[in-house]
Protein backbone atom coordinates (compact mmCIF):
# COMPACT_ATOMS: atom_id res chain seq x y z
CA UNK A 1 0.00 0.00 0.00
CA UNK A 2 1.55 3.27 -0.82
CA UNK A 3 1.92 5.31 2.54
CA UNK A 4 -0.40 8.60 2.98
CA UNK A 5 1.76 11.41 2.86
CA UNK A 6 -0.54 15.19 3.34
CA UNK A 7 -0.76 17.34 0.23
CA UNK A 8 1.66 20.06 0.18
CA UNK A 9 0.13 23.54 -0.84
CA UNK A 10 1.87 24.14 -4.49
CA UNK A 11 2.77 28.02 -5.04
CA UNK A 12 3.04 27.25 -8.46
CA UNK A 13 1.62 24.37 -11.09
CA UNK A 14 4.92 22.14 -11.78
CA UNK A 15 6.74 21.59 -14.92
CA UNK A 16 7.32 18.00 -15.94
CA UNK A 17 9.57 17.41 -18.92
CA UNK A 18 8.48 13.91 -20.78
CA UNK A 19 11.79 13.86 -22.15
CA UNK A 20 12.39 10.68 -20.75
CA UNK A 21 9.07 9.01 -20.72
CA UNK A 22 10.34 7.56 -24.04
CA UNK A 23 13.77 6.34 -22.32
CA UNK A 24 14.20 2.68 -22.89
CA UNK A 25 15.63 2.39 -19.66
CA UNK A 26 12.74 1.96 -16.64
CA UNK A 27 14.63 4.44 -14.28
CA UNK A 28 14.02 7.09 -16.36
CA UNK A 29 10.64 6.40 -16.81
CA UNK A 30 10.19 5.86 -13.26
CA UNK A 31 12.15 8.89 -12.57
CA UNK A 32 9.57 10.76 -14.62
CA UNK A 33 6.63 8.97 -13.19
CA UNK A 34 8.08 10.27 -9.41
CA UNK A 35 7.26 13.40 -11.01
CA UNK A 36 3.64 12.89 -11.44
CA UNK A 37 3.42 11.13 -8.29
CA UNK A 38 4.50 14.63 -6.37
CA UNK A 39 2.25 16.49 -8.30
CA UNK A 40 -0.86 14.56 -8.37
CA UNK A 41 -0.89 14.41 -4.59
CA UNK A 42 -0.25 17.52 -3.79
CA UNK A 43 -2.45 19.83 -6.51
CA UNK A 44 -3.55 17.37 -9.25
CA UNK A 45 -2.13 19.67 -12.19
CA UNK A 46 1.17 19.38 -14.47
CA UNK A 47 2.52 21.18 -16.90
CA UNK A 48 3.72 18.51 -19.95
CA UNK A 49 7.00 20.31 -21.94
CA UNK A 50 8.55 18.07 -24.47
CA UNK A 51 5.30 16.16 -25.21
CA UNK A 52 5.71 14.98 -28.70
CA UNK A 53 2.78 16.70 -30.24
CA UNK A 54 3.67 18.19 -33.34
CA UNK A 55 3.02 22.17 -32.75
CA UNK A 56 2.22 22.86 -36.26
CA UNK A 57 -0.98 20.97 -35.34
CA UNK A 58 -1.65 22.27 -32.26
CA UNK A 59 -1.45 25.67 -33.82
CA UNK A 60 -4.24 24.88 -36.78
CA UNK A 61 -6.37 23.45 -33.61
CA UNK A 62 -6.78 27.13 -32.34
CA UNK A 63 -6.97 28.31 -36.08
CA UNK A 64 -9.88 26.01 -36.67
CA UNK A 65 -11.43 26.59 -33.53
CA UNK A 66 -11.70 30.39 -34.38
CA UNK A 67 -12.89 29.28 -37.84
CA UNK A 68 -15.97 27.24 -36.15
CA UNK A 69 -17.00 30.01 -33.61
CA UNK A 70 -17.19 32.62 -36.53
CA UNK A 71 -19.69 30.76 -38.47
CA UNK A 72 -23.21 32.51 -38.26
CA UNK A 73 -25.01 31.26 -35.61
CA UNK A 74 -27.33 29.95 -37.69
CA UNK A 75 -25.04 26.68 -38.81
CA UNK A 76 -24.03 26.49 -35.44
CA UNK A 77 -27.41 25.78 -34.35
CA UNK A 78 -27.53 23.34 -37.44
CA UNK A 79 -25.42 20.94 -34.87
CA UNK A 80 -26.52 21.58 -31.60
CA UNK A 81 -25.93 19.44 -28.96
CA UNK A 82 -30.08 18.86 -28.13
CA UNK A 83 -29.95 17.84 -31.72
CA UNK A 84 -27.69 14.71 -30.94
CA UNK A 85 -28.48 11.79 -29.39
CA UNK A 86 -24.86 11.72 -28.32
CA UNK A 87 -23.80 14.61 -26.98
CA UNK A 88 -21.80 16.12 -30.26
CA UNK A 89 -21.92 18.84 -31.93
CA UNK A 90 -22.35 22.72 -30.93
CA UNK A 91 -22.66 23.76 -27.32
CA UNK A 92 -24.12 27.33 -27.20
CA UNK A 93 -23.27 30.12 -24.96
CA UNK A 94 -24.45 29.72 -21.03
CA UNK A 95 -24.81 26.50 -22.24
CA UNK A 96 -23.63 24.57 -19.41
CA UNK A 97 -23.26 25.37 -15.52
CA UNK A 98 -20.11 23.83 -14.34
CA UNK A 99 -20.48 25.53 -10.45
CA UNK A 100 -24.10 24.56 -9.48
CA UNK A 101 -23.34 27.76 -7.26
CA UNK A 102 -23.28 30.31 -10.03
CA UNK A 103 -25.00 31.88 -12.99
CA UNK A 104 -24.53 29.91 -16.02
CA UNK A 105 -20.69 29.36 -17.70
CA UNK A 106 -19.85 32.46 -20.55
CA UNK A 107 -18.65 30.56 -22.99
CA UNK A 108 -19.45 28.50 -26.01
CA UNK A 109 -18.51 24.91 -27.01
CA UNK A 110 -17.85 22.07 -29.54
CA UNK A 111 -17.83 18.63 -28.74
CA UNK A 112 -16.80 15.40 -30.65
CA UNK A 113 -15.82 11.77 -29.21
CA UNK A 114 -14.81 8.24 -30.34
CA UNK A 115 -17.10 7.91 -34.06
CA UNK A 116 -19.69 5.05 -33.58
CA UNK A 117 -21.84 4.07 -36.37
CA UNK A 118 -25.56 4.04 -35.74
CA UNK A 119 -25.19 0.52 -35.84
CA UNK A 120 -22.81 -0.44 -33.67
CA UNK A 121 -23.60 -2.86 -30.85
CA UNK A 122 -23.07 -0.03 -27.93
CA UNK A 123 -24.96 2.71 -30.20
CA UNK A 124 -27.71 -0.28 -30.57
CA UNK A 125 -27.37 -0.70 -26.90
CA UNK A 126 -28.56 3.02 -26.02
CA UNK A 127 -25.45 3.88 -24.04
CA UNK A 128 -25.42 7.17 -23.24
CA UNK A 129 -22.71 9.61 -25.29
CA UNK A 130 -21.73 6.94 -27.85
CA UNK A 131 -22.30 7.69 -31.34
CA UNK A 132 -21.53 9.59 -34.75
CA UNK A 133 -19.86 12.92 -34.46
CA UNK A 134 -21.70 16.07 -35.63
CA UNK A 135 -20.00 17.89 -38.11
CA UNK A 136 -20.77 21.89 -39.55
CA UNK A 137 -21.24 22.29 -43.09
CA UNK A 138 -19.76 24.41 -44.98
CA UNK A 139 -16.05 24.02 -43.53
CA UNK A 140 -14.05 21.98 -44.84
CA UNK A 141 -11.18 20.47 -43.75
CA UNK A 142 -12.68 20.80 -40.17
CA UNK A 143 -13.18 17.62 -39.89
CA UNK A 144 -9.98 15.96 -40.75
CA UNK A 145 -7.92 18.71 -38.49
CA UNK A 146 -10.35 17.48 -35.67
CA UNK A 147 -9.49 13.94 -36.17
CA UNK A 148 -5.80 14.18 -36.66
CA UNK A 149 -5.72 16.12 -33.29
CA UNK A 150 -7.55 13.86 -31.46
CA UNK A 151 -5.79 10.99 -32.53
CA UNK A 152 -2.02 12.63 -31.38
CA UNK A 153 -3.96 13.64 -27.85
CA UNK A 154 -5.15 10.01 -27.34
CA UNK A 155 -1.61 8.54 -28.56
CA UNK A 156 -0.63 11.53 -25.27
CA UNK A 157 -3.21 10.74 -22.97
CA UNK A 158 -2.04 7.30 -23.30
CA UNK A 159 1.39 7.53 -22.75
CA UNK A 160 0.82 9.97 -19.91
CA UNK A 161 -1.66 6.79 -18.31
CA UNK A 162 1.72 4.87 -18.71
CA UNK A 163 3.27 7.07 -16.48
CA UNK A 164 0.52 7.48 -13.53
CA UNK A 165 0.33 3.84 -13.60
CA UNK A 166 4.55 3.74 -12.92
CA UNK A 167 3.88 6.27 -9.96
CA UNK A 168 0.89 4.28 -8.46
CA UNK A 169 3.48 1.48 -7.90
CA UNK A 170 1.27 -0.48 -10.84
CA UNK A 171 2.59 -2.61 -13.95
CA UNK A 172 3.10 0.38 -17.04
CA UNK A 173 0.50 -1.25 -19.10
CA UNK A 174 -2.10 -1.01 -16.09
CA UNK A 175 -4.83 1.07 -17.68
CA UNK A 176 -3.59 -0.02 -21.67
CA UNK A 177 -6.78 -2.75 -21.36
CA UNK A 178 -9.35 0.28 -20.83
CA UNK A 179 -9.78 2.09 -23.83
CA UNK A 180 -11.19 0.15 -26.05
CA UNK A 181 -13.97 2.05 -27.38
CA UNK A 182 -13.41 5.20 -25.30
CA UNK A 183 -15.41 7.97 -23.75
CA UNK A 184 -12.36 9.97 -24.58
CA UNK A 185 -13.74 13.73 -25.27
CA UNK A 186 -12.17 16.38 -27.41
CA UNK A 187 -13.68 19.97 -27.22
CA UNK A 188 -13.61 23.55 -28.30
CA UNK A 189 -14.01 26.40 -26.37
CA UNK A 190 -14.95 30.08 -26.82
CA UNK A 191 -14.88 32.69 -24.21
CA UNK A 192 -15.78 36.02 -25.22
CA UNK A 193 -14.61 38.99 -23.47
CA UNK A 194 -15.88 39.44 -20.06
CA UNK A 195 -18.94 41.21 -19.94
CA UNK A 196 -19.01 44.48 -17.93
CA UNK A 197 -22.54 43.77 -16.81
CA UNK A 198 -21.87 39.78 -15.56
CA UNK A 199 -23.16 39.32 -12.26
CA UNK A 200 -20.55 39.03 -9.69
CA UNK A 201 -20.06 35.68 -9.27
CA UNK A 202 -20.19 34.57 -12.97
CA UNK A 203 -17.11 33.24 -15.12
CA UNK A 204 -16.26 31.69 -17.95
CA UNK A 205 -16.23 28.31 -16.24
CA UNK A 206 -17.00 27.95 -12.50
CA UNK A 207 -14.94 26.19 -10.03
CA UNK A 208 -15.65 22.27 -10.98
CA UNK A 209 -13.42 18.97 -11.16
CA UNK A 210 -13.03 17.37 -14.26
CA UNK A 211 -14.71 13.79 -14.39
CA UNK A 212 -12.68 11.46 -16.59
CA UNK A 213 -9.55 9.75 -16.01
CA UNK A 214 -7.15 12.70 -17.33
CA UNK A 215 -7.25 16.20 -19.26
CA UNK A 216 -4.72 17.43 -21.56
CA UNK A 217 -5.62 20.97 -22.04
CA UNK A 218 -4.39 23.35 -24.91
CA UNK A 219 -4.55 27.33 -24.10
CA UNK A 220 -4.21 30.39 -25.70
CA UNK A 221 -2.08 32.99 -24.49
CA UNK A 222 -5.10 35.20 -22.62
CA UNK A 223 -4.56 33.34 -19.55
CA UNK A 224 -7.51 33.35 -17.19
CA UNK A 225 -7.22 29.34 -15.36
CA UNK A 226 -6.38 29.32 -12.33
CA UNK A 227 -6.40 25.82 -10.13
CA UNK A 228 -6.93 26.11 -6.05
CA UNK A 229 -3.80 24.60 -4.28
CA UNK A 230 -4.35 22.75 -0.56
CA UNK A 231 -4.59 25.75 1.37
CA UNK A 232 -7.52 27.00 -0.63
CA UNK A 233 -5.08 29.78 -2.57
CA UNK A 234 -5.96 30.03 -6.27
CA UNK A 235 -3.03 29.96 -8.27
CA UNK A 236 -2.53 31.09 -12.03
CA UNK A 237 -2.08 28.39 -14.41
CA UNK A 238 -0.79 31.10 -17.31
CA UNK A 239 0.09 29.75 -21.02
CA UNK A 240 3.54 28.41 -21.16
CA UNK A 241 4.63 27.92 -24.78
CA UNK A 242 4.79 24.27 -25.89
CA UNK A 243 3.54 22.85 -22.81
CA UNK A 244 -0.03 21.26 -22.46
CA UNK A 245 -1.75 21.46 -18.78
CA UNK A 246 -2.66 17.99 -17.49
CA UNK A 247 -4.98 17.54 -14.75
CA UNK A 248 -6.94 14.47 -13.20
CA UNK A 249 -10.22 14.05 -12.89
CA UNK A 250 -12.98 12.39 -10.77
CA UNK A 251 -12.06 8.58 -11.65
CA UNK A 252 -8.68 8.85 -10.66
CA UNK A 253 -9.31 10.21 -7.45
CA UNK A 254 -11.98 6.92 -6.93
CA UNK A 255 -9.32 4.78 -8.21
CA UNK A 256 -6.79 5.71 -6.03
CA UNK A 257 -8.73 5.61 -2.95
CA UNK A 258 -8.75 9.45 -2.73
CA UNK A 259 -4.76 9.75 -2.92
CA UNK A 260 -4.17 11.36 -6.06
CA UNK A 261 -6.33 15.26 -6.42
CA UNK A 262 -8.72 15.71 -8.77
CA UNK A 263 -8.73 19.52 -7.86
CA UNK A 264 -11.20 22.80 -8.23
CA UNK A 265 -10.46 24.75 -11.26
CA UNK A 266 -12.24 27.77 -13.16
CA UNK A 267 -11.67 30.66 -16.07
CA UNK A 268 -12.08 34.06 -16.20
CA UNK A 269 -11.47 35.90 -19.48
CA UNK A 270 -9.31 38.50 -17.79
CA UNK A 271 -7.86 39.67 -21.21
CA UNK A 272 -9.39 42.89 -21.66
CA UNK A 273 -11.29 42.96 -25.26
CA UNK A 274 -10.23 39.46 -26.63
CA UNK A 275 -11.60 36.57 -27.38
CA UNK A 276 -9.66 33.53 -25.23
CA UNK A 277 -10.11 29.82 -27.18
CA UNK A 278 -9.16 26.75 -25.33
CA UNK A 279 -9.07 22.87 -26.75
CA UNK A 280 -9.63 20.24 -23.93
CA UNK A 281 -8.87 16.98 -24.28
CA UNK A 282 -10.69 14.34 -21.75
CA UNK A 283 -8.69 10.89 -21.68
CA UNK A 284 -12.06 8.50 -20.75
CA UNK A 285 -11.88 4.90 -20.60
CA UNK A 286 -14.55 2.78 -22.16
CA UNK A 287 -18.02 2.91 -20.44
CA UNK A 288 -18.38 -0.59 -19.04
CA UNK A 289 -14.76 -0.42 -16.90
CA UNK A 290 -15.04 -0.78 -13.47
CA UNK A 291 -14.24 2.47 -10.85
CA UNK A 292 -12.88 0.06 -7.90
CA UNK A 293 -10.63 1.15 -5.66
CA UNK A 294 -6.92 -0.07 -6.85
CA UNK A 295 -4.88 -2.28 -4.47
CA UNK A 296 -2.05 0.02 -3.93
CA UNK A 297 -4.00 2.17 -2.87
CA UNK A 298 -6.06 0.28 0.00
CA UNK A 299 -4.93 -1.54 3.27
CA UNK A 300 -5.17 -2.60 6.75
CA UNK A 301 -5.92 1.14 8.11
CA UNK A 302 -7.18 2.63 4.98
CA UNK A 303 -10.35 0.79 3.25
CA UNK A 304 -12.10 1.59 0.13
CA UNK A 305 -13.82 5.04 0.10
CA UNK A 306 -15.60 4.98 -2.94
CA UNK A 307 -18.64 2.14 -4.37
CA UNK A 308 -17.49 0.48 -7.18
CA UNK A 309 -19.16 2.01 -10.36
CA UNK A 310 -18.67 1.77 -14.28
CA UNK A 311 -16.95 4.52 -16.04
CA UNK A 312 -20.00 5.10 -18.06
CA UNK A 313 -22.15 5.40 -15.11
CA UNK A 314 -20.09 8.31 -13.48
CA UNK A 315 -19.62 9.79 -16.50
CA UNK A 316 -23.34 9.98 -17.33
CA UNK A 317 -24.38 11.17 -14.09
CA UNK A 318 -21.85 14.28 -14.34
CA UNK A 319 -23.81 15.14 -17.27
CA UNK A 320 -27.41 15.45 -15.93
CA UNK A 321 -25.84 17.40 -13.03
CA UNK A 322 -23.82 20.55 -15.06
CA UNK A 323 -26.35 20.71 -17.70
CA UNK A 324 -29.42 20.98 -15.51
CA UNK A 325 -29.37 24.98 -15.00
CA UNK A 326 -28.41 25.21 -19.22
CA UNK A 327 -29.66 28.80 -20.05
Amino acid sequence: MIPYVPARAAEAVPVIDLAGASSAELANRLAVAGEVHRACRDIGFFYVANHGVDRALVAAQFDWARRFFALPQADKDAIALSRSPCNRGYEPMGGQTLDADTPPDLKEGFYMGWHLEPDHPLVRAGLPNHGPNAWPAGLPGFREQMQAYYAALFDLGRRIARLVALSLELPEDHFDGDFETPMTILRLLHYPPHPANARPNQLGAGAHTDWGLITILAQDDCGGLEVRNADGVWLQAPPIPDTFVVNLGDMLERWTNGLYRSNLHRVRNAAAGRDRYSVPFFLEPSYHVRLECLPTCTGPGNPPRYPPCSAGEHIAEMYRRTYAKAA
